[in-house]
């Protein structure tokens, strides 16, 4: 089966590639350009999707820094240390959506998901949104992505015939060190992942956004 996978090149998006590729799919890996501040997860993207064995990888530029309105697109300061050394948030903070959320990014990232999958005939999409852990983000819920399957199910050709593209989440009920347990399962090259939200000019990750804290705290709990 063909099968669309939503590659960011972080430690999430390539565990789903190599899972995919484990299952039997054929991969077909796609990539955002949206204008983010954390450029180098392309890069990782495309060597990732290479040393798995994707079938082919797309990057499509859509720059999100024309609307801003995130950390990730726009300039506003990065978080930092909201998080302690054993992945949990700072008091209160659980109860703020992150000034780092990329306003629609999934639902814009589904739709050419979508688009791509019909004219691959892909009869899955797979993505690695996971709320377990700290984010908060309203589009990496189970019900978000139940909406859009519905959604999708009306919305294109494939799924008016009744063959449309089913969304697969492997990641969405399991934790951060789950998720690196089972990386390393699956022989994903977990060090060439990146994860960093605001990464110096040279490509270094920070070490004190959340997304760099739970990684850390995620590997050595692994």
């Amino acid at each position: 089966m063909n099968a669309i996978i939503l590659l960011s090149g972080g430690l999430d998006s390539s565990t789903v590639l190599a899972w995919a590729k484990a299952e039997g799919r054929e991969c077909f890996a796609l990539s955002f350009d949206y204008g983010q501040r954390h450029r180098i997860e392309l890069e990782r993207a495309a060597e990732i999707a290479e040393r798995i064995g994707a079938v082919e990888h797309r990057v499509l530029s859509i720059d999100l820094r024309a609307f801003g309105g995130s950390a990730l697109t726009a300039d506003i300061e990065v978080p930092k240390d909201r998080v302690d050394g054993h992945g949990h948030l700072a008091e209160g903070a659980e109860d703020t959506i992150p000034i780092t959320y990329v306003p629609a990014r999934n639902t814009i990232f589904l739709s050419f998901a979508l688009a791509y999958a019909e004219v691959r005939d892909a009869g899955e999409i797979w993505l690695g949104i996971n709320a377990i852990d700290y984010s908060g983000y309203p589009d990496c819920r189970p019900e978000y992505l139940a909406a859009f399957q519905t959604l999708a199910d009306l919305a294109t050709k494939a799924g008016v015939e009744g063959h449309g593209p089913r969304f697969v989440s492997p990641l969405a009920d399991l934790g951060k060190t789950e998720i690196v347990r089972k990386a390393r399962e699956l022989g994903v090259p977990v060090e060439r992942t990146f994860s960093c939200y605001d990464p110096g000019n040279a490509g270094e990750p920070c070490g004190r956004c959340d997304s760099c804290i739970l990684r850390a705290a995620a590997l050595a709990d692994a």
